[in-house]
């Protein structure tokens, strides 16, 4: 079994390129299939940035020290020739100011090793608990980049279903206001048989997840896998009223789309389905994450995890976040790394397979064709904690 050390020296051969190209293939896919491990990766640089850094700024202080030391060394031979007239024969000053801090120093020196020490231990208890308050929030971000599950915060008019809501005595019944849950975002069929896909960050952290179709039915779900470094998340509806979603109208592109199509997307930043177009502006993502690509659509919290279509139909992305300085730059996933998750799980799986449709309905059909055909396989994912 191998240790943390282990793998982080498993992650340096990697990050330096000295790993066998057999060893590099087995590694990145454990990478696209294990959230563990990629979470492992992204730690193992974070710490080594930290440590690099700080091995830089010891390297300038001792640059800058030893200049110090060079330049009072010129100016110490310099004064002992004005002195003596000899450069042999240094005299050393010590300023009254110099004095009285080595005095200060010599009789509290134990006094502020101690204060150092608790500065350092504060500075660390900080820190910690500022990374338990993130870790407790569940929700990544990074800066100037914003995901887009919904906090929910609709105030419930029915007070029957507010008391059923904190009471959890009964289940749910059709047309009934019940508890909207804390955070929502929006999911889409990827089988006719019950699975979906969302953003990871959308469920992120919760106890259970809840389903609703365009006319409010609604199906228990639970995560089945989780791909975090391309934040990406696969549903399957537990619900045993759920009889399937029927024939889905659209394709996956495997491949990559082309830099300026049309695009558009279908998401629930409100209770009602919206639509959204806009054109594909770069194909890599932000900060030029490859796995990721730019499209120029105005999305909103709640959009996350919503389905990017070209304009023949074809789904070629998922909605993941947007850039807070730019306005209408977002990010989807590309629809080619969920292809490879699913392939991956179904060759690790192959009692559970994954029957993706085969043909596309949508193309050659107008715009509000398509989106007629595609409403009823668009969905708002409730999150609860």
């Amino acid at each position: 079994m191998k240790t943390e050390a282990d793998y982080y020296a498993l992650f340096d051969a990697y990050q330096s390129g000295q790993l066998p190209p057999e060893e590099q293939a087995a590694l990145e896919h454990r990478l696209a299939t294990e959230p563990d491990l990629a979470q492992q990766l992204v730690d193992f640089n974070e710490l080594t940035d930290t440590l690099h850094g700080y091995g830089r700024r010891l390297t300038t202080r001792r640059k800058l020290r030893a200049m110090q030391a060079a330049l009072d060394a010129e100016q110490a031979a310099t004064e002992a020739v004005l002195e003596t007239g000899h450069p042999s024969m240094p005299v050393m000053r010590i300023s009254r100011t110099e004095q009285h801090l080595r005095e200060f120093w010599s009789s509290h020196r134990a006094t502020i090793a101690v204060a150092a020490s608790v500065a350092i231990l504060a500075v660390f208890a900080t820190l910690l608990g500022l990374e338990m308050w993130r870790t407790a929030q569940q929700k990544p971000s990074l800066y100037g980049y914003t995901v887009l599950r919904r906090e929910v915060e609709r105030i419930k008019r029915n007070q029957r279903a507010m008391n059923k809501a904190l009471t959890q005595m009964d289940e749910p019944r059709p047309n009934e206001e019940v508890n909207p849950g804390k955070f929502s975002g929006t999911g889409f069929a990827l089988t006719t048989d019950g699975y979906l896909v969302t953003s990871y960050h959308v469920i992120q952290g919760a106890d259970s997840v809840l389903i609703e179709s365009r006319d409010r039915q609604r199906y228990r779900a639970e995560p089945v896998f989780s791909d975090v470094a391309h934040d990406l998340a696969i549903l399957r509806i537990t619900d045993p009223k759920f009889n399937g979603f029927g024939r889905l109208p659209y394709s996956f592109k495997r491949g990559l789309a082309e830099l300026g199509e049309r695009v558009y997307t279908l998401g629930y930043p409100r209770e009602d389905l919206v639509f959204n177009d806009g054109s594909l502006s770069a194909r890599s993502g932000f900060e030029g994450d490859t796995g990721f690509y730019q499209i120029s659509i105005p999305v909103n919290p709640g959009n996350s995890g919503g389905p990017l279509l070209d304009d023949r139909g074809n789904l070629i992305g998922i909605i993941s976040g947007r850039q807070t300085d730019v306005q209408s730059a977002a990010f989807a996933t590309k629809s080619s790394y969920l292809m490879r998750l699913v392939d991956s799980l179904a060759t690790a799986k192959p009692a559970q397979p994954y029957n993706l449709p085969r043909f596309n309905q949508l193309t050659g059909n107008t715009r509000p064709q398509q989106l007629r055909k595609l409403q009823d396989f668009v969905f708002v994912v409730k999150v609860y904690e």
